[in-house]
């Protein structure tokens, strides 16, 4: 088996951008001396990959934003090719991102191994994109059990590997350090928690939070003690609301 001195890596969202990060974390633990390079975000980039494409503005909402943006994505998938062409790499993980990413190992056409990791869900919907994974992809990474059994019954070669938020998702501070770091009350009972989560992509903060903000209000109406924590993307710019009431 040759030696694999190169790997690029593709992602396109802040959620990819964080798993492509831990998966490069883990091939470089094993060999620092594997090149990776690739499209990614700033977490890829610390990871220690070589990012010659930011991600930053690439992720699309509905069919009117695609269009909009489908220059840049036909260009950035030009670039890709060309890299391919030209670094010669042994392999290319493909992160999520299955709307570019699908279309992208169909125009490598299997002219170096591509591995897809984090599976689309083909089996909630638009299950036609089997064919082209089958056809090629060379390998496919999943993160539940049901989803092996699902590929394995179309032929596909595909192993389950578990879900990476079970590495990753650990304490950062003390509860102590978070009531006061975030001007929590206590006791929780009279004054709960809510987390509103907007999203990773702008398009979603613009169009979701105003309505999650209306609705906070409508619960600090019902309960006066209710708390409230925005939990921001950090791919994305905005500025913290304003708080749901004085407390």
């Amino acid at each position: 088996m040759a030696e694999i001195k190169h790997i690029l890596i593709i992602c396109g969202e802040a959620s990819g951008d964080l798993n492509a990060a831990n998966l490069a974390k883990a091939i470089l633990e094993k060999n620092p001396k594997i090149k990776i390079s690739g499209v990614g975000g700033k977490l890829l980039r610390q990871a220690g990959a070589e990012v010659y494409y930011d991600i930053k503005g690439l992720s699309v909402i509905g069919l009117f934003d695609a269009l909009r943006k489908l220059p840049k994505f036909l260009a950035l998938k030009k670039l890709v090719l060309k890299k391919i062409k030209t670094e010669s790499p042994n392999a290319i993980i493909l992160v999520d991102f299955s709307g570019f990413n699908l279309r992208l190992a169909k125009a490598i056409n299997k002219a170096i191994p591509v591995i897809y990791y984090i599976s689309p869900q083909v089996w909630a919907s638009r299950p036609g994109r089997i064919k082209t994974i089958k056809n090629y992809v060379h390998k496919m990474l999943v993160l539940f059990k049901f989803e092996k059994e699902f590929y394995k019954n179309y032929g596909v070669d595909v192993d389950f590997i578990g879900h990476p938020l079970l590495d990753i998702v650990r304490p950062t501070m003390k509860k102590e350090e978070f009531i006061k770091d975030f001007h929590i009350y206590e006791p929780f009972e009279s004054h709960p928690i809510i987390a509103l989560l907007p999203g990773s992509r702008r398009q979603e903060v613009e169009y979701i939070l105003p309505l999650m903000l209306k609705a906070g209000l409508f619960i600090k109406q019902a309960i006066d003690g209710a708390q409230f924590l925005v939990v921001k993307s950090t791919q994305i710019d905005w500025d913290i609301p304003m708080p749901l009431g004085e407390n």
